[in-house]
């Protein structure tokens, strides 16, 4: 077996790339100016250690929010730049500005500009390094797939759009069809340890249904595969795992015999914790929600014509239905010809309705609901009645989102384009069960950074 194997990093392992050299260079840049330019602003030294640490903080925190960690835009050139911009530019006016933490502003302006002028650039050319030789085609990795002809065209291209670095050379047929037409490579058995040697596979993911067994010889052959050190995986693991989603279309209709709900959703601690936060954060949003009521009250009254504020029945946990609160944002009677998603353009929506979508501000009226206990900050969102039962009845997992409270924001609302369809509802379905699956503080916290990402790029709808 050969060892000639391209250099692959897993997504995981890419984010932790571009975040610990993102720290590294910036620190690096500013401990050489230090050291050949009268550069004494910024110093690395064991009296102000923690000034290291909180531009650290700051540069991995701005740079989650900006997206910097997003390997979409990471391999974007032009949206790269915009986030390297934002990111240099917010840390170091919130580095300047929080003189407690940080060192004392300089009498010579100019160490201000070489501060700022050092961060951009480490930023800059280590990301365009990274888009050059990290981001390309030298870095794919080169996997066999086993699955049956009618399914792998579909189960590929999922997991090639998660991972354009992911590609598929080959399957292995475990069940083959005449009538279908597939674009992959077909590999026989008996040819099968020639194509590895020669394609350098590194990996082999079964995608076999759960009640389809291996043949015996196929299964002999992954076993001595393994034994030279080719990594084997079950599809539904390597879905997950590329995009932090679950392949519900995947999985038989027994998929709750196979779904571990995160042990979170238990832990007394944390359900206490989170409470906690939804509250302070209610209290928080409703404070900020009523300086903007003065300047509503006049849009809305030109705009949209009708009562401000407005409820409409949403599914709650376990099932149980609640009135939500908002703000208005389409014309009255919006659904006299009966209820329709929204859709990207819904004339519906007046423009001071598109203003208040973009900016979430219809969403702050929420905080009411989350106040009551109706929902949380973070969880699937509430969706409607005469949805719910749509959905459900295409997709017989979809009452599993109940489990835990709806939320103003979640999973799927940071990773996923508003739903306009019953498939983007599957989409995010798939978000809401990996949500459940892996509910922890750690993702809630993920979750709240990319719901500011969000925000500040306008990306409601």
């Amino acid at each position: 077996m050969t060892n000639n194997k391209k250099i692959h990093f897993e997504i995981s392992e890419r984010k932790i790339l571009l975040r610990a050299f993102d720290v590294l260079l910036v620190l690096l840049t500013l401990y050489l100016l230090g050291m050949y330019l009268k550069f004494d602003y910024f110093s690395i030294s064991v009296n102000s250690y923690y000034w290291t640490f909180v531009l650290a903080f700051y540069t991995l925190f701005f740079g989650t929010v900006f997206e910097m960690y997003n390997l979409q835009v990471a391999g974007n050139q032009f949206q790269i730049i915009k986030s390297i911009i934002l990111t240099a530019t917010t840390t170091v006016s919130v580095y300047l500005l929080t003189p407690i933490l940080t060192p004392p502003l300089p009498k010579n302006r100019l160490q201000i500009i070489i501060f700022y002028v050092a961060i951009l650039s480490a930023l800059f050319l280590w990301r365009m390094f990274y888009q050059k030789f990290l981001a390309s085609h030298h870095f794919y990795k080169k996997v066999l797939f086993l699955a049956d002809d009618k399914s792998v065209d579909g189960l590929v291209s999922e997991l090639e759009k998660a991972d354009p670095n992911y590609k598929v050379m080959g399957y292995l047929s475990t069940r083959e069809s005449l009538k279908k037409q597939v674009r992959l490579e077909k590999i026989l058995p008996e040819a099968l340890d020639d194509f590895i040697r020669t394609n350098s596979i590194s990996e082999i993911v079964i995608a076999n249904k759960s009640n389809e067994e291996v043949p015996v010889e196929i299964y002999d052959k992954l076993l001595s595969f393994l034994e030279k050190g080719i990594v084997i995986r079950e599809y539904s693991q390597v879905y997950e795992t590329s995009t932090y989603r679950l392949p519900v279309q995947f999985t038989e209709k027994d998929f709750y015999k196979y779904f571990p709900f995160s042990r979170s959703n238990q832990n007394k601690l944390y359900k206490y914790s989170i409470r906690l936060f939804d509250v302070l954060m209610s209290l928080i949003g409703l404070t900020v929600g009523l300086l903007f009521v003065p300047f509503l009250i006049v849009g809305n009254f030109f705009a949209n014509k009708g009562p401000l504020l407005y409820t409409q029945e949403r599914i709650g946990k376990n099932g149980i239905p609640f009135e939500i609160y908002k703000f208005r944002s389409m014309v009255t009677n919006a659904e006299a010809n009966g209820a329709v998603f929204a859709t990207a353009n819904d004339t519906r929506v007046t423009p001071f309705g598109k203003f208040l979508r973009k900016t979430r501000i219809d969403e702050f009226p929420q905080f009411i609901n989350i106040l009551k206990g109706d929902m949380g900050v973070i969880g699937p969102r509430p969706e409607r009645p005469v949805f719910v039962n749509q959905i459900a009845a295409i997709m017989p997992f979809y009452q599993t989102r109940h489990v835990i409270k709806p939320g103003l924001t979640g999973w799927a609302q940071v990773k996923h384009a508003y739903g306009e369809t019953i498939e983007d509802s599957l989409i995010k379905l798939q978000y809401d069960l990996y949500y459940i699956k892996h509910r922890s503080l750690f993702l809630d916290v993920n979750i709240v950074i990319k719901t500011l990402s969000t925000v500040l790029f306008f990306r409601g709808q």
